[in-house]
């Protein structure tokens, strides 16, 4: 016998939070300092000394022409006439973030990604790239030994094994800065700080909790993510009185009731203030239970029949019983998450659940489907 059952799996849930804990966070945690930011540099290069697994110059003539250009800079001429077919060259962009407050000198991190066909970059060494911004200048010169995280490996029958990407790597420090950003951090007396979470009362928290630090009127809420906060009179007091400033710990405010829902690893994640109406649910599953038989068809004495086997299939079905469960007025996010589980929802269900009851009304939070 043979014997098939579908049926719904129990159900996993993500809680944000059960009870509702208010808790203090430094300020330096939750907000930024308005003007105080890094910056996105960009550039064009070339890496050479790959071992032949470079741009392939046919395809990539961008590659020669950068080559050419190169080398005429150093005082090397290739004429037109010639067309160098190289494959331990490869053409580059190179990116990289500037950090607030870099100092002309200083080194950063690199990376550099392929934009030809090169197989890989391993082994390669990348020449003198600017990095310019967004402005058109140049802030930094990047140059030096790629690491790189991958490799790939081809046959001779057109077989290949690729591990993470080769075509791409890293320069540690790899960059030296030659232009600083001037921040206005330096010539402006007052600071304001940026909530990395837009909420009105946490804003208001944050404001209140650095006059009670400095004193009145040293911060004031500007809306629900910006608080405006006087400097001091003395500017070389500014980076002291900023440590101090970061280290403040301010309450949150109570997140907004929201249900997010994962419509691709069926994840959910329900807040902790989600809150359900008066509302009567029924849920109900299927098992299905398929069984298949196997007999003997004789054929009477002296016919001319063959014996032959003949299966016999049943199918059965039968619906679980008990999936009628009421929500009270106020049902909290453990009481929904405790009735949910007694009736063995999977995700699927506790999403078309959470959905009818937003159309009836009786959901008092936000859902959210990502």
């Amino acid at each position: 016998m043979l014997i098939v059952r579908y049926f719904i799996s129990s159900l996993v849930l993500i809680l944000a939070s059960a009870p509702v804990w208010v808790y203090a966070e430094r300020i330096k945690d939750m907000a930024s300092i308005d003007g105080v930011r890094a910056n996105q540099l960009v550039g064009y290069g070339l890496v050479v000394g790959l071992p032949g697994s470079g741009d392939q110059t046919m395809q990539t003539q961008f590659t020669i022409q950068s080559l050419r250009t190169t080398l005429a800079q150093l005082g090397v001429v290739i004429p037109e006439t010639v067309n160098p077919q190289l494959n331990n060259v490869a053409a580059v962009l190179v990116h990289a973030e500037l950090p607030a407050f870099a100092k002309a000198g200083q080194t950063i991190d690199v990376t550099v990604s392929s934009v030809g066909n090169a197989n890989s970059l391993r082994g390669g060494s990348l020449l003198m790239t600017p990095l310019k911004g967004a402005d058109g200048n140049v802030y930094a010169l990047a140059q030096g030994n790629l690491v790189v995280g991958g490799f790939g490996v081809e046959g001779a029958d057109g077989s290949s094994v690729t591990v993470n990407i080769p075509s791409s790597g890293r320069i540690p420090n790899g960059a030296i800065v030659e232009r600083e950003v001037v921040s206005p951090f330096i010539n402006n007396r007052d600071l304001t700080l940026n909530l990395n979470h837009s909420d009105f009362t946490t804003a208001v928290n944050l404001a209140e909790s650095i006059n009670g630090f400095f004193g009145d009127d040293t911060a004031i809420a500007l809306d629900g993510s910006s608080v405006h906060v006087r400097g001091p009179l003395d500017p070389t007091q500014k980076v002291a009185f900023v440590s101090e400033l970061e280290n403040i710990e301010v309450e949150h405010g109570i997140a907004a009731a929201r249900v997010i829902v994962n419509s691709r690893t069926g994840t959910v994640v329900i807040g902790s203030e989600v809150r359900v109406d008066e509302a009567a649910v029924a849920h109900g599953s299927l098992i299905v239970t398929v069984s298949e038989d196997y007999f003997v068809s004789q054929p009477g004495p002296f016919s001319p029949g063959d014996t032959a086997v003949v299966p016999s299939t049943s199918v059965y079905i039968e619906e679980e019983d008990n999936r009628m469960f009421l929500f009270q007025p106020g049902v909290s996010l453990d009481e929904l998450v405790r009735a949910v589980n007694q009736v063995g929802a999977s995700p699927s269900d506790l999403v078309a659940i959470l959905e009818a009851l937003q159309q009836v009304g009786a959901l008092r939070a936000q859902l959210v489907v990502i």
